[in-house]
């Protein structure tokens, strides 16, 4: 099963339809004319594809793709200047209607009612009149002297007239802008092509925002600043032994991210992942893998994120969390120490806005899987707990896997010990199977914390008695000495371990009759 799964490691993270489609709904979009949402479909393309590229390992592959990105790009490019050029035409049209109501404004001489021209029938007498010889004569329009009748279809000709004298002049200048466009980006992939690439996806291409309805900004605001994590950068190998645990998150959680068309139907998603296990065994760390490797936005809950004390918004802000998830899906949700948020139900000492929240937070669940027909935008719950006893059964319910996070084994903790080493000197003469042999019943926190008390032993022997002064002038060469057999022996009589025999019982117990892995 395990060959299985890593076979899969390197296929898309994005689905290869959703682009096809995305991309052929921005053409359309263009060809008709809506230049502003095409622009957004050909900057959602070039999200995916950008995503795409980074979990693609074979070379050739690779290069196909990013050829049809900067074809993307280019598309993108096109579209912009046209819009841009649009946008033009309609501020030139808002300054001729201007122009063409003043242009039109001809008001015809005053005529003085002493001198006028009489012709009677007989045409026997004419008069003319006067006229001083050292003013000008007033202006008078010819194309106005016989046209009286039709006032509206006058001025429509005369608009549609400089209309078309402004809007040739521009036609010229915009076809010379987009030509020195052109040139300057057929100049930059002669140059180099992946460099325009990363800049077109770095500068130009903008992530969405969540919009919410009505006056929920503040909220959103609020969850986005303390929860929302787009790149958690934990991954696999930095997470020691725990196989069988990375395997069942993988098959639950990573690969229906890959394989949409498999898991469909019968074979659907989890609604939930609870992981089980005693403090400071990698359960949170494990949630942060499975975001990065699937490449799911994180959004890391806690108890205090998601209360309030005014009244309703509690319930609204759980609302909100599983709107944003849906949002921005593929999403991971964790919710570490979902036993205080969601303790059993009932209970004498139980709140009414405590049983609200959850009520919210059970409908919410439910909701995931009836609205997310693909899997590839599904929202993924993960819930670590320590205490799985004192969850309410209807959650229970709802994370059908439920995975126990046992202590590292002696391979574990050799392994933990390397990880925590890696950026410290140890000495050769150094086992790190003999200390792992002694760190057994340890928790990795438990590790983590010899470790960093052992690499600290040489400082603290060397500025043992020294004033402030003198420590100050110390050499770094002299404070960073390797890491000793005998520190890590000091270290482990410093640090007990933080679980007993009694709780890993009582864990093992609860599995046997509630676990689901």
């Amino acid at each position: 099963m395990a060959t299985t799964i890593y076979k899969f490691e390197r296929i898309m993270a994005v689905s290869i339809n959703e682009i096809c489609e995305n991309t052929k709904l921005a053409r359309e979009m263009a060809l008709t004319g809506n230049y502003d949402t095409s622009g957004v479909y050909y900057q959602g393309v070039v999200q995916q594809i950008h995503r795409l590229l980074a979990n693609i390992a074979d070379a050739t592959r690779k290069a196909k793709w990013q050829l049809v990105q900067h074809q993307i790009v280019q598309e993108f490019e096109k579209v912009k200047a046209t819009s841009n050029t649009l946008q033009l035409f309609k501020v030139d049209t808002h300054g001729e209607r201007l122009l063409g109501t003043s242009c039109l404004s001809f008001e015809e001489p005053t005529r003085d009612p002493t001198l006028w021209t009489y012709n009677n029938s007989d045409n026997s007498w004419n008069q003319t009149p006067a006229r001083d010889p050292d003013v000008w004569p007033p202006l008078t329009p010819a194309e106005q002297k016989n046209i009286k009748p039709l006032k509206n279809q006058s001025k429509q000709q005369n608009r549609t007239s400089i209309r078309k004298s402004v809007t040739t002049g521009k036609r010229s200048d915009t076809k010379a802008m987009v030509k020195k466009d052109d040139r300057k980006i057929q100049k930059k992939d002669d140059v180099n092509k992946e460099k325009l690439e990363t800049e077109k996806i770095d500068i130009e291409v903008e992530e969405r925002k969540f919009e919410p309805s009505g006056n929920d900004r503040d909220l959103v605001d609020l969850l986005e600043r303390d929860i929302v994590q787009k790149n958690p950068n934990i991954h696999w190998d930095d997470i020691a032994d725990l196989h069988e645990a990375k395997r069942l998150l993988e098959e639950a959680v990573v690969l229906p991210m890959w394989m949409p068309d498999f898991f469909k139907g019968i074979r659907r998603p989890w609604k939930g992942v609870l992981m089980v296990g005693p403090p400071g065994t990698g359960k949170t760390m494990l949630a942060k893998a499975v975001a990065t490797e699937c490449g799911t936005t994180f959004f890391n809950v806690s108890s205090s994120t998601l209360t309030s004390k005014y009244r309703g918004e509690s319930e609204k802000l759980v609302r909100l969390l599983f709107e944003m998830a849906r949002f921005y899906a593929p999403s991971t949700i964790f919710i570490d120490e979902i036993d205080s948020l969601c303790s059993r139900r009932g209970s004498e000492s139980e709140h009414e806005a405590s049983r609200r929240v959850k009520s919210e937070l059970l409908v919410q669940m439910d909701g995931i899987s009836s609205n997310s027909e693909d899997p590839s935008k599904v929202v993924m719950v993960l819930a670590a707990t320590n205490f799985p006893w004192d969850i309410d059964e209807a959650l229970r319910r709802r994370l059908e896997k439920r995975i126990y996070i046992p202590l590292p084994n002696r391979e574990g903790r050799e392994a933990l010990l390397k990880i925590n080493l890696r950026e410290v000197k140890v000495d050769l003469s150094v086992n790190l199977a003999d200390i792992a042999k002694k760190l057994e019943g340890y928790s990795g926190a438990d590790i983590t914390n010899v470790c960093r008390d052992a690499s600290m032993m040489s400082m603290r022997k060397k500025i043992a008695g020294l004033k402030p002064d003198q420590i100050r002038q110390l050499p770094k060469e002299e404070l960073d000495l390797p890491v000793s057999a005998a520190d890590f022996d000091e270290a482990v009589e410093r640090c007990n371990k933080s679980v007993s025999q009694e709780d890993l019982e009582k864990y093992e117990k609860w599995m046997s009759e509630f676990g689901s892995s």
